[in-house]
């Protein structure tokens, strides 16, 4: 298993938006060759973690947690979701990285207590694996959290793993699923990424995959140019290689 993703060089012919490595345009009929899953709200019911303590940080400085900006933050990276938060309260001047520590600890606190799946993602991730497609865990994450889950979920269910520590650029630009797919060896026309959130279906699209978006904490039914589904309940390995042959 790879744990951080390797940036494969692409010849200028398979190199993709922002010249990332790991795009391909297919050649030839589409076929499934992996799934890449988002963590956070798409394998796992971590986004309510993630929420109480924000809550509760929030509530340290005085504040309550805006529901809107809560939204916004989903998919985030920790900075990125520190510094909406000291923006929306009011409080621009504290330091970003005193109050991700502080969130970081607080949530990996919360994700030893116990985590969950979310509905169908634990029978997809083995009908998958069973299937021997190629998979990977891509997720917005610092890997000391995934870790964590990663004791849930199972390290021997993913091929590659890239965190939030393993690219220079997150979500939602296209460099984590790009480098999960070369770390693969396999195009990103050809991969299906499966996300609960804006930013990462952003970030998925940019990359070329082909998108499955999974509503968990935010509504996602105007986001364009993915396949939309309910519930994993009703995915298979057979949806997916439907999705990806007619993409």
């Amino acid at each position: 298993m790879t744990q951080i993703a390797v940036r494969h060089e692409a010849s200028p012919a398979v190199r993709g938006p922002d010249n990332v490595p790991g795009y391909a345009l297919p050649v030839g009929e589409r076929q499934l060759e992996a799934v890449l899953f988002d963590m956070d709200g798409t394998l796992v019911d971590s986004e309510k973690l993630w929420q109480r303590a924000l809550e509760e940080l929030a509530a340290t400085l005085g504040a309550e947690l805006p529901r809107a900006l809560r939204e916004s933050m989903v998919g985030a990276t920790t900075p990125q979701a520190i510094a909406s938060l000291y923006d929306a309260i009011g409080q621009p001047w504290r330091n970003v990285a005193d109050g991700a520590r502080w969130l970081d600890d607080r949530v990996m606190t919360l994700f030893k207590e116990g985590m969950t799946w979310r509905p169908g993602a634990q029978r997809l991730l083995a009908a998958v694996r069973g299937e021997r497609v190629p998979t990977a865990l891509v997720t917005a994450t610092e890997r000391p959290l995934v870790e964590v889950i990663l004791g849930t979920i199972g390290r021997e269910n993913f091929d590659v793993i890239v965190t939030d520590d393993d690219v220079t650029l997150g979500k939602p630009h296209p460099e984590p699923y790009a480098s999960a797919a070369a770390a693969l060896g396999v195009p990103t026309a050809n991969c299906v990424a499966i996300e609960d959130s804006p930013t990462g279906v952003a970030s998925a699209l940019a990359a070329g995959c082909v998108v499955v978006a999974v509503p968990a904490e935010v509504d996602l039914s105007h986001v364009a140019g993915v396949t939309h589904v309910a519930s994993l309940t009703t995915v298979d390995v057979a949806f997916l290689r439907e999705a990806v042959a007619a993409a």
